[in-house]
């Protein structure tokens, strides 16, 4: 699958997930931005990742002093969501939108064992 394919449908599911959330939850999730990436591969940190990752949260969680330097960041990477789904569009569109409540579960402030317990895993 084309990767303008994937990122229009990511977008789209996005859009979606979010005009759906608490107030108070869009409201933060307005304050964080969401890139669409092919894999990881562009983020300084990279190097660390497996490479099989379906979404990655950067930046200071809501809990923490803002940090001056960047803008808490929420990555979802279509080509590994994709595979992960064994190419299958309304799973893909299922899990992006899964990831990226994960994602902001970590950017609200809520470790591995929150987010699971929230069914986010």
């Amino acid at each position: 699958m084309d990767f303008d394919t994937l990122n229009r449908w990511a977008e789209e599911e996005v859009r979606g997930l979010t005009r759906v959330l608490p107030p108070d939850v869009q409201t933060a999730a307005g304050r964080c931005l969401i890139s669409y990436e092919k894999r990881p591969g562009q983020g300084m940190f990279d190097c660390e990742l497996e490479g099989d990752e379906l979404g990655l949260f950067e930046g200071a969680c809501l809990l923490d002093e803002p940090d001056p330097d960047g803008q808490p960041q929420i990555r979802l990477f279509l080509q590994n969501l994709w595979e992960w789904v064994d190419q299958d569009e309304q799973d893909f569109r299922d899990e992006v939108g899964t990831t990226l409540l994960h994602e902001l579960g970590h950017y609200l402030g809520w470790d591995e064992d929150e987010v699971a317990d929230r069914g986010l895993e």
